[in-house]
């Protein structure tokens, strides 16, 4: 079904309201739903929303609570989410950290104990949005091995960058530290296919190509050492530096009910103009870039240009769903 997204977001919203969530709060959790969709970013999509509607009539997330933000220094914003949606304590922080960094030069804002955030890119664009470069972490319920081991430690701990640009962002990338988001396993599953070898472990700690098997071990780094080191620094900049839980204290973001996710995120937001200057970055990449398009390959520039869909391709048993709990 080829669905619009002024429709996903509107239907979001009414799903969202349905069960339980805050008029401010169904609307910028909706955003969020949209424009995963509209970016081609489905496991982020209309894939989460029957979750979030499960989890606010459970009561594992509270939908009405209001972000508690302070900037206790200069460069300094903290949101924190009260054990509820990351998406509108980022929406009540960010005119404030926005502030900060044009005031110093560099600033960090923080959303602590929080719903997961689903797309961090979705977060950073807004960053970039405003000219500054912006940096993202966030940490999820443990799922990857140490390398060599089997027992889960850290989250599939995303980084997010997107670098402003004139109208558009020139570069944006959003990407797991963990060799595949632990949605393309379910998805795997589901579809009754096989993982490529190098993603996950069984329980035992052997290579497995069964999604099954994965789920019931543990994922892999990217990179192997590189990429545990990239994992275990986002992990302190989303549980260490905001003061929520570490990935090993979550359990599974989907389950229906049990303690909130109490997870944190953290940005860094930096004013190219309050250093070399934003024409500067933007000629220094564009020198990376020509050369890129001259070599002949299939590399690019992350993100650059961004894609945007609409009206979306959806699944028509999704879609059906939605409505279902759009209807309540």
């Amino acid at each position: 079904m080829h669905v619009s997204i002024s429709d996903i977001r509107a239907a979001s919203e009414a799903a969202l309201l349905a069960h339980g969530a805050g008029p401010f709060q169904a609307a910028e959790v909706a955003k969020a739903v949209a424009r995963a969709e509209e970016t081609g970013n489905i496991i982020c999509g209309l894939y989460y929303l029957e979750s979030y509607c499960t989890q606010l009539a459970s009561g594992r997330v509270d939908g009405t609570l209001v972000p508690d933000v302070s900037r206790p220094k200069a460069g300094v914003v903290r949101s924190d989410a009260r054990f509820g949606f990351a998406q509108p304590a980022f929406a009540r922080a960010l005119p404030l950290a926005v502030e900060a960094a044009r005031e110093v030069g560099v600033a960090t804002l923080t959303v602590a104990h929080a719903h997961t955030c689903t797309s961090l890119g979705y977060f950073t664009e807004q960053i970039a949005a405003e000219g500054l470069i912006a940096l993202g972490f966030t940490n999820a319920s443990a799922i990857v091995a140490a390398p060599g081991g089997k027992a889960p430690v850290l989250g599939t701990n995303p980084i997010a960058m997107t670098i402003p640009g004139d109208g558009a962002p020139l570069m944006h990338a959003d990407f797991s530290t963990s060799a595949v988001a632990l949605g393309k396993i379910t998805m795997a599953k589901a579809a009754g296919e096989a993982i490529p070898p190098g993603w996950a472990v069984d329980a035992d700690g052997a290579s497995t190509t069964d999604p099954d098997a994965a789920l019931k071990g543990a994922l892999l780094s990217a990179a192997g050492p590189k990429g545990w080191a990239f994992g275990l620094l986002v992990e302190v900049m989303a549980a260490g530096l905001t003061g929520s839980v570490n990935s090993l204290d979550v359990k599974g973001l989907k389950l229906p009910d049990g303690n909130p996710h109490d997870l944190g995120q953290s940005y860094i937001l930096i004013d190219a103009n309050a250093h070399a200057g934003q024409d500067v970055l933007a000629e220094r990449l564009a020198r990376v870039a020509d050369v890129i398009a001259s070599d002949g390959g299939t590399g690019r520039i992350p993100g650059a240009p961004r894609k945007h869909i609409d009206p979306v391709d959806v699944p028509e048993a999704l879609w059906t769903q939605v409505q279902r709990l759009a209807a309540g």
